[in-house]
């Protein structure tokens, strides 16, 4: 019998359903997150704040920060097309470009010049105590994991169906979508080591960020580190990996399972990080001394997500109000492209994550989030192998390029559906593309950056800096509209008055602030 696990398979029933419905995989839901590192005209990290003219990073809808104060993270809004969505981010970044002065966008995942990790500034968020307590969860990551590991940038992409999708399914309730998300998100990550093959965009890294850690890379030239078919480097173990998590598993079987696990490692005390205590004298430098302090804490290839209330806990909004959309974080920078990211990859994008979401879906568990782990440490470190083996559900070795090839096809059967609701053909050439990459994975990203940088005798530095100069050039030649700039303008000022209206608004000490922060209901 087929095991759904690593073969998946279709409920002709839901197809025929789709078929016989109009269009309603018409104006699928997606927002992006890019995260980009500001880097001096002579690629160090930027050791300037966060510029004024760019708005408050506490409140500004579009430009805040992430782990660093140097490390920009720009957020679209969500759009029922690719088209709309990568213009959002277009836009934001050719306003971007006009507030950092002669400062580019590092384009690549993998950072270079960086300098010591002591000196790697985290993000500012102001006085208040919302804005403290982000302040101090950077700065127990740093302590945790080190700045450095949290200076790797990448994209995010967030992705939901609209109502009329789920009609189409008669999916009539909220529970019975969560139900849905979950099932989308325990095939996600049985076969999302294909995006890392794919769109995997870091097979080298620079030397100076390899000069704290022990690794297997090999030397590439005088400036550079890789691995001959190495993909994605970031998902790896030189990436975001955890000691402390290694032992975790989150369970996806369902909302209540997902809940137990993820607060079991909010509450469990973790001992290194008890030693580290909360405090360094009188400042907080870590919000607790749990696996996690906050569910953004635990590292995975994707999330179930839903929007929260001011003040409001991830889990509680999840546990209050059901899943409303996944987001996808195993996607590097296109170091090739200005933004990271192209309308073909959104559309190839959409449609694997609907084959995950309609395919057959079995319970995870401990063992075989083992496996996938193992899985995509395989592909990460050696995916441009043509005989490179996975493992599947049944502890069987099969081909890479033959499980492709094979998910690929599910994916073709998928995009026909979406083309024909969308009277286009672009995703089925979507997918297409991507087979022509399991075909020759010279044409992968991972496989073009180092040509690119063997053709030039360039090192990796060198090759990242060249095209973010490039990509600033392309912004700069991009005038925005006189209503555009107007609205960017009006977002910057709102977004200092929010931030002053939140801090006046503070009546809590900062401690007594982050009890109530903390707190987990019904736990």
């Amino acid at each position: 019998m087929t095991n759904s696990r690593s073969h998946p398979k279709f409920n002709p029933t839901t197809l025929e359903m789709l078929r016989a419905q109009s269009a309603p995989l018409r104006g699928l839901i997606r927002g992006i997150e890019k995260e980009s590192l500001r880097v001096s005209v002579d690629g160090r990290l930027s050791n300037q704040p966060h510029p004024y003219g760019l708005g408050s990073p506490l409140t500004h809808p579009s430009i805040t920060t992430d782990f660093s104060e140097a490390q920009l993270e720009l957020i679209t809004g969500i759009h029922d097309t690719a088209q709309a969505c990568l213009q959002e981010l277009n836009d934001v970044h050719r306003f971007v470009y006009q507030g950092i002065e002669d400062e580019l966008l590092w384009p690549s995942s993998m950072p270079c010049m960086v300098g010591k990790d002591a000196d790697i500034p985290v993000g500012k968020y102001g006085s208040s105590n919302i804005g403290q307590a982000k302040t101090v969860y950077r700065r127990g990551l740093g302590l945790r994991y080190g700045r450095l590991m949290q200076t790797i940038s990448g994209i995010h992409y967030n992705f939901s169906l609209p109502d009329d999708a789920w009609t189409a399914l008669g999916v009539t309730s909220q529970d019975q979508r969560t139900d849905a998300y979950f099932a989308l998100i325990r095939n996600f990550r049985r076969w999302s080591w294909l995006l890392i093959y794919l769109f995997g965009a870091s097979p080298t890294v620079c030397r100076s960020f390899t000069t704290s850690m022990r690794h297997s890379l090999q030397p590439l030239d005088e400036g550079s580190l890789y691995l001959p078919h190495a993909t994605s480097l970031r998902m790896g173990p030189l990436g975001y990996q955890s000691s402390a998590q290694a032992d975790l598993h989150i369970s996806y079987n369902s909302l209540d399972e997902y809940a137990e696990s993820m607060v079991r490692a909010l509450t469990q005390e973790f001992p290194s990080y008890a030693e580290f205590g909360l405090t360094n004298g009188h400042q907080y430098h870590q919000l607790s001394t749990t696996v996690l302090q906050i569910e953004n804490e635990f590292y995975g290839t994707i999330r179930p997500k839903r929007r929260t209330y001011s003040g409001e806990r991830p889990i509680t909004a999840l546990r209050d109000r059901g899943v409303e959309y996944v987001e996808v974080r195993c996607l590097d920078l296109n170091p090739f492209l200005p933004v990271g990211i192209d309308v073909e990859q959104c559309h190839f994008i959409d449609t694997f994550l609907m084959m995950c979401l309609l395919a057959n879906s079995d319970d995870d568990s401990m063992g075989e989030s083992n496996r996938l782990v193992g899985n995509q440490v395989r592909v990460v470190e050696q995916g441009r192998r043509s005989d490179l083996t996975l493992q599947d559900s049944a502890n069987s070795q099969r081909n890479m390029i033959e499980w492709s090839v094979e998910l690929l096809e599910h994916c073709m059967e998928m995009a026909k559906i979406l083309d024909g609701d969308n009277a286009t053909t672009t995703y089925q050439n979507a997918v297409a593309s991507q087979q022509t990459k399991v075909d020759d994975p010279s044409l992968t990203p991972s496989a073009q950056i180092l040509s690119e940088m063997k053709a030039q005798n360039i090192p990796f530095f060198r090759f990242a800096m060249n095209c973010g100069i490039e990509h600033r050039e392309s912004f700069a030649e991009q005038e925005l509209s006189q209503q555009l700039q107007s609205v960017f303008n009006q977002q910057v000022i709102d977004s200092h008055h929010q931030q002053q209206t939140i801090e006046a608004a503070d009546k809590q000490s900062f401690s007594e602030f982050l009890t109530d922060y903390l707190a987990l209901p019904n736990t």
